[in-house]
């Protein structure tokens, strides 16, 4: 029994020592050490031996399990450290190889004309306010100065959920909820980006969702010229110092005296040319005074408090600043078409 301890033991770490892997290393534990193993056959026998062989027989055996069990730990530690160098070198990157060039992303043209236009009129001591796009029907049309009858109200030009509830055919609603909550105490002034949706056939020219930004100034002793000056500012900022403004007459159920407003024509100057159809003019915004019944609904007294608005399509003025002909480009993700619109413009 002692000589075949001593063999298994041989054996044992011979197969140890070639072991060329962990999983191999695992298979030689279990088989020599398990409880299937040789030795633990082997010291099944010493119920035959006298009772002075037993406890050198025993300890003979403890001593062959703990020279195995010594030898296969050191032999995995050795495995371990030569699979982490064998990682560590199929996975060695040359740091003198040149970086791959980095595509970065740049701002969309109608993100970039509402910050544009956005810093302009914070300049101007204007503070953003935003609504919800979801909008009661009271805020969209009875508190701007639209009964139930009006053409506007039509189903077939906005989107209703209910009877009660639509989505915002423009974004006037925020004037309307920023007025209420000033509860009839001036002064306002606001701008109003965002969203807004209309029952309408998507064409080069027309979309069911574009943008919108408004402005809305109420205080006491606002005058149309204040409206003027304000717009005239506007337009020089975006379409350069030398652009010129006309006012002309329009109606708007929410302001009065309402007005279409006009910039001369960067292209040609005001002589002529087929992007102002030889006018000289290119039409651009709507704008007004604020209609008396308008700050009554809101709680301001309209025999103190007067005001102006205006709005403005996002999309149109981008257009025209860029050149664009087809307001479907702004939405289809053209890489070719963003890519025109670089950070460093």
């Amino acid at each position: 029994m002692q000589e075949r301890l001593k063999e298994l033991q041989a054996e044992a770490l011979e197969k140890v020592g070639s072991a060329a892997d962990l999983r191999e290393l695992n298979e030689i534990r279990v088989a020599y050490l398990g409880k299937k193993g040789p030795i633990t056959e082997v010291l099944k026998g010493m119920g035959k031996l006298s009772a002075e062989e037993r406890p050198k027989m025993g300890a003979l055996a403890n001593e062959v399990r703990d020279r195995i069990s010594g030898k296969i730990e050191e032999k995995q530690i050795q495995l371990e450290e030569e699979a982490v160098k064998l990682q560590l070198a199929s996975e060695q990157i040359d740091v003198t190889l040149p970086g791959r060039p980095v595509r970065t992303g740049n701002r969309h043209a109608l993100t970039r004309i509402v910050e544009e236009i956005e810093d302009l009129f914070i300049g101007m001591g204007y503070t953003i306010a935003e609504g919800p796009e979801v909008e009661k029907d009271y805020y969209n049309f009875e508190a701007l100065n639209l009964p139930k009858d009006h053409p506007a109200r039509d189903m077939q030009d906005s989107f209703y959920i209910t009877d009660e509830i639509l989505l915002r055919t423009q974004t006037s609603p925020v004037q309307a909820r920023t007025m209420e909550k000033h509860h009839g105490k001036g002064p306002v002034k606001i701008i109003c980006p965002g969203k807004v949706y209309r029952r309408d056939n998507d064409d080069a020219t027309h979309s069911h969702q574009f943008m919108q930004i408004e402005g809305l100034v109420v205080d006491e002793h606002i005058r149309m010229t204040d409206l003027k000056g304000t717009l005239q500012v506007f337009a020089k900022k975006m379409f350069g110092e030398e652009r010129e403004i006309r006012l002309r007459p329009s109606f708007f159920p929410f302001t009065e005296p309402s007005v279409e407003m006009d910039i001369s024509c960067y292209k040609c100057g005001g002589h002529g040319c087929n992007l102002c159809k030889h006018t000289g003019w290119i039409e651009i915004l709507g704008a007004g005074m604020v209609h008396p019944a308008v700050l009554e609904m809101s709680g301001f007294d309209s025999k103190k408090y007067t005001g102006f608005a205006f709005g403005m399509g996002v999309e149109r003025i981008a257009m025209l600043k860029y050149g664009i002909d087809d307001i479907r480009h702004f939405y289809t993700n053209d890489i070719r078409f963003l890519k025109q619109f670089s950070t460093n413009e």
